[in-house]
């Protein structure tokens, strides 16, 4: 009997040997194939633009092709429940931003992952500022005027959404400033754009990005951003607790993120490899460009600032009044 034992610890152990060598040699030999790219946000969002060309020069790093994968809608959850249930070996990872992994288990009933068990993480890219812009036609070009129309008319005025922040963002503004809004929701930001352009909806929050360049065409007006200070990627924007709504600070985030359990050493490498672009002046320089404040750091310190956001956007939706769908 005892030899049986010692037989039966032996092959276990074996067996854990040989797991550990393949993990090592899968990690020695990573990436040795295309890695994917999961987004959940549609082409031509915040997201995906800034995505597009950190991922350019994460290709010449590693050697391998890098594909881009936009999985929109579900808030995001689509995305992110194909991301968590992909093999842990680094070619399928998450590129995402609050809406899944601060916001989600507080916007939704139904959540099919786990923000924090069920993901690897990997670095933080940055922060993408947001502003309010409205349709020319509506009669108010501060967002004071805004309030006092919106005071005037209940109901009248509607805010568009397409990600978690532009909607705790709509309803954080109307009930700090008292305002009885309709909200839109869409898939995404693109969508939700076009309709406040073509004026069926009145206003919307949206990453810089995406929304400047109608702000500069003159097809939407921009009256703040929603960060607590202004922005210094459009410096002639008042904040919107500088416009005169208290209390007003939200701002999303971005980050690289893998299923749960990838070996450290591709988390490692992808790390590296990921702040050395983020960090280089000419890459800062053009994601500004886009709309993004660039920056990075380690795995572990994008766990605890997971953990932390979790913690600061349950009391956003808490304090806004935003009931889970």
């Amino acid at each position: 009997m005892l030899s049986a034992l010692i037989r039966n610890l032996c092959a276990a152990g074996a067996a854990v040997l040989c797991l550990a060598a393949a993990s090592t040699a899968q990690a020695d030999n990573y990436p040795s194939r295309n890695i994917t790219l999961v987004l959940p946000f549609a082409a031509g969002s915040g997201t995906d633009t800034t995505t597009r060309l950190i991922s350019h020069h994460l290709s010449q790093a590693l050697g391998v092709g890098i594909v881009i994968e936009n999985k929109a809608g579900a808030n995001g959850m689509i995305a992110a429940t194909f991301v968590a249930r992909a093999a842990p070996d680094g070619y399928t990872l998450l590129v995402t931003t609050n809406t899944t992994h601060s916001a989600n288990p507080y916007l939704l009933k139904s959540l099919t992952y786990d923000p924090v068990k069920d993901f690897t993480p990997i670095a933080r890219t940055g922060d993408l500022p947001f502003m309010l812009v409205v349709h020319p036609d509506v009669p108010a070009k501060t967002v004071g005027e805004l309030i006092a129309y919106g005071k005037a008319n209940p109901g009248k005025l509607s805010y568009a959404s397409g990600s978690s922040s532009a909607i705790v963002s709509g309803a954080t503004f109307a009930h700090n400033a008292g305002l009885d809004l309709l909200h839109v929701p869409y898939k995404s930001s693109p969508p939700a754009l076009n309709d406040v352009m073509g004026g069926r909806v009145s206003m919307m929050f949206v990453d810089i990005l995406t929304g400047l360049p109608h702000v500069n065409g003159n097809a939407l007006r921009a009256l703040a951003v929603t960060t607590k200070d202004r922005s210094p990627l459009v410096p002639n924007l008042p904040s919107m607790q500088e416009a005169g709504v208290a209390d007003f600070d939200i701002s999303s985030w971005q980050g690289y993120f893998g299923p749960a359990g990838m070996p450290k050493e591709i988390v490692t490498r992808l790390n590296a490899e990921i702040r050395k672009i983020v960090e280089k002046p000419e890459i800062k320089a053009q994601l500004a460009t886009l709309g993004m404040d660039a920056f990075s750091g380690t795995p572990e310190q994008l766990g605890t600032f997971v953990g932390e956001q979790l913690v600061l956007w349950e009391k956003l939706i808490t304090n806004a009044g935003v009931e889970k769908q």
